[in-house]
């Protein structure tokens, strides 16, 4: 009779006499383990109180990527094209050429240009100084501010102000084509420049609520706020949506977590220790001065969730060890040495499922890795530790226990058919259905884009504040929000030089050509309507010349958002019909062949900045880093699984499941039409290292039964009479639990929660089905079935 190698019994290892240690001192000191863990947890209690809401602009981005590089090494050029907020102001009467409405522009503006973060030599509207026009007369070039100095409000004041809009041509941008709205546009720094600090989005999107929008509100204005800020501001809003939903989450899986095992004590200190250990997480973050962003914020159920998963374990070997008669304080080392490692192997692995994304050079990413591994660590002390003891204590209660003598005397006629997945007979079958299921998974995702697929923010439902406020945007203006910005380069005062001039116009009209770029705006632009109006007005001067005093002139009259003070950044902007992956790969696609097919000598043409150049970046980052983080995840978790079972054919069988679940999510996602970015990608990675947990302890108890010489078929039915149960417990219950998101406002939420309910599903059926089957025919030959 073959059996795996590790499924001989033998002396005690060096692993099993440290765990033995370990029982000891748990044990024999429990009133001293309990003070510990008293004490930790009062402690880090206080210091979870510190821990708030954050973001920043920089860590939403990948700050090492070069188009990022090039951004940052420009940023003051480029800041009114990339960290830009758009506030549109509505007009309550209908046409915002009236003296109240103006006036109350003024004061919009002028809320908005004294809020701390605000770049206030880069802001523009209808009232400030760079809102300019101008016009070719016969008398020559002629300009001045659209609201001049002697504005009074009379009719022909404002009759003036409307013709200002159109000869500065801010119809469609600034100004709504149907006249009822107008824009202010807000850069933003990335510090605050009164503490030097990194911008806080949540205090600024309070200070815009409350000074600009509730404030005019009151006075019938309706006020529309568009940009990265917004989002992250309305994103940490939503925080007391997230905390309601893990309430509700958590009363869900506490009621079935009693119907599992009929005893409330031993439910609520499981349930307990579960949010201790979010506590700890909680105050460690406070502790290290760390908040929580709008995308790890989600990181404490996850941890609540993988502490049920274990601490399920945790109880229904409880369970049956008193329903053998076994006193609480025996049950309890018992169940020490049953699941400390198989419990320790298993939490490893959901650790590396968090670091793996650190392969991922983002900011936000980083964090929910860090923030997750963290929990992981806490969750070794909780789970292993804390919760044996205690349980020590408690105990199971007499409902319990009958409970479980009712549960052990079943005949499970359903685990004895699922229990026949062990026979070739039925084995074979199953792969391959397995097999058809991967095919057909494999041809699902290759419609699996990188990127946003929607308008507006995906993050929420299109029916949110924010992506109707987009809408309106793009309703009632020319000019799309989606900007993405090409930086040409020369030496200092040779941007208005003929020959760049020339290489940067032919560049702007390739752009042009390119599916999804609707307009185009830089310097050369301005230059040749100055030629134009310098000439009369004349079309036939409407183009470059040789002389450079010329064209010096030409760029004196340009606004200084088109290019620095040196003369040596000209920043070309394309305004795009949407942000879609397809529509970003092409302009990148079409800059970098323009730069390789063209000789530009002293001159560069750099990637990208505007928000449409950042999330470009972003997508380049995640599609390389992709695959990487999915290697490693398999082949680390892999590498854990073989340490604990010491068997390649053990560890191809638990890892094959879990790779047929991460390939039908990738299915499911590309059937949603859900696309691979910083708010999905992470749930790969985590539902590998949660959903192996499965795996490991139904393998572990199969291998107890093992060694007593049973057959690989009643082993693996005792084993599923008892750790199968809870298996399909805990998926059933952490599915259910998250699922629940799919009613929040926060559409991200509900995305992340479709996903995780599947993988949960998906892996707990890997486990109980496909799993034994490959094992059967790996493993064990026919003599041991």
């Amino acid at each position: 009779m073959t059996m795996p190698p590790h499924a001989l019994p033998g002396s005690p290892s060096v692993t099993e006499r440290i765990v033995t240690f370990i029982e000891r001192i748990l044990f024999h000191n429990r009133p001293v383990v309990l003070f510990f863990f008293l004490l930790v947890s009062l402690l880090l209690a206080y210091c979870a109180l510190s821990v708030r809401p954050d973001a920043s602009f920089s860590r939403m981005i990948p700050t090492g990527h070069p188009f990022i590089a090039n951004y940052l090494k420009f940023e003051d050029v480029l800041r009114p094209h990339s960290n830009v907020l758009r506030v549109v102001v509505e007009s309550p009467k209908g046409d915002i050429l009236n003296k109240e409405f103006l006036e109350t522009l003024r004061e919009v503006n002028d809320k908005v240009f004294y809020l701390p973060g605000v770049d206030r030599g880069n802001l523009k509207s209808l009232w400030t100084p760079n809102a300019m026009w101008s016009e070719v007369t016969t008398e020559g070039l002629r300009a001045g501010r659209v609201i001049p100095d002697t504005y009074d409000g009379s009719p022909d004041s404002l009759a003036q102000v409307r013709q200002n809009i159109q000869r500065a041509n801010m119809i469609g941008s600034f100004v709504a084509n149907d006249f009822k709205s107008v824009v202010i546009r807000v850069p933003l720094l990335e510090n605050d420049p009164d503490s030097g600090k990194p911008l806080d989005y949540g205090a600024f999107a309070n200070a815009m609520e409350q000074q600009v929008r509730e404030h005019f509100a009151d006075q019938g204005l309706s006020i529309r706020v568009i940009g990265f800020a917004q989002i992250i501001g309305d994103l940490l809003d939503a925080a007391s949506d997230i905390a309601l939903f893990f309430a509700v989450t958590v009363g869900l899986i506490t009621l079935l977590l009693y119907f599992y095992c009929r005893c409330w004590r031993s439910t609520l200190v499981t349930v307990l220790t579960c949010l201790l250990t979010v506590i700890w997480l909680l105050g460690l973050l406070g502790l290290g001065h760390f908040g929580l962003d709008p995308y790890s914020i989600l990181v404490p159920f996850l941890i609540f969730a993988i502490g049920i998963s274990h601490a399920v374990q945790n109880i229904n070997f409880m369970m049956s060890e008193m329903g053998h008669g076994a006193t609480a304080l025996e049950a309890s080392r018992r169940t020490f040495r049953a699941l400390f490692i198989p419990g320790s192997t298993a939490l490893i692995a959901d650790a590396v499922g968090f670091i793996t994304l650190l392969v991922i050079d983002i900011g936000v990413i980083k964090q929910l890795a860090i923030t997750a591994s963290i929990g992981v660590f806490v969750s070794v002390f909780t789970k292993m530790f804390l919760l044996p003891v205690l349980m020590s204590y408690v105990g199971i209660s007499p409902r319990g226990l009958r409970q479980q003598e009712k549960r052990a005397n079943h005949s499970w006629p359903v685990f004895r058919r699922v229990a026949a997945v062990v026979e070739p007979k039925v084995a074979v079958p199953l792969i391959l259905v397995s097999l058809v299921l991967l095919g057909l998974g494999y041809q699902a995702r290759q419609d699996l884009k990188i990127g946003d697929l929607d308008k507006g923010a995906p993050e929420f439902r299109p029916e949110a504040r924010y992506n109707q406020d987009n809408a309106y945007l793009l309703d009632h203006y020319s000019t799309s929000t989606d900007v993405y910005v090409v930086m040409f380069t020369t030496p200092p005062e040779q941007c208005a030089r003929f020959a760049a001039a020339d290489i940067a116009t032919q560049l702007e009209y390739a752009l042009q050509e390119v599916e999804g770029v609707e307009s185009v705006q830089s310097l050369y632009r301005a230059m040749r309507y100055n030629i134009l109006a310098l000439n009369e007005g004349n079309p036939k001067w409407a183009e470059f010349s040789r002389d450079k005093y010329v064209m010096n002139n030409a760029r004196s009259r340009v606004a200084s958002e088109f290019v620095d003070p040196n003369c040596s950044v000209a920043p070309i902007s394309l305004y795009l019909t949407d942000h879609k992956a397809e529509t970003l790969t092409r302009v990148v696609d079409a800059v970098e062949a323009f730069r390789q097919k063209y000789d530009t000598g002293d001159f560069e043409i750099l990637q990208a900045a505007g928000n449409a150049g950042i999330e470009a970046a972003t997508n380049i980052v995640i599609k390389h880093s992709e695959k990487l983080m999915l290697v490693l995840v398999f082949v680390i978790i892999s590498l854990v699984v073989w340490w604990e079972f010491k068997s390649l054919k053990v560890t191809f069988a638990l890892m094959a499941p879990l790779y047929l679940s991460t390939v039908l999510c990738e299915a499911l996602m590309a059937k949603m039409g859900l696309g691979v970015k910083i708010a999905t990608l992470p749930v790969i990675a985590l539902g590998v290292g949660i959903g192996v947990d499965y795996g490991i302890y139904l393998y572990s108890r199969m291998e107890s039964f093992l060694h007593q010489r049973m057959k690989l078929r009643a082993a693996f039915f005792e084993a599923l009479k008892s750790t199968g149960t809870s298996v399909a417990f805990t998926g059933i219950t952490l599915a259910l639990g998250v699922a629940a998101w799919a009613f929040s406002a926060l559409k991200f939420q509900a995305d992340m929660g479709l996903l995780l309910a599947l993988l949960f599903i998906w892996n707990m059926v890997g486990a109980l089905l496909l799993m034994p089957a490959l094992l059967s025919l790996l493993v064990f030959n026919k003599s041991n079935r």
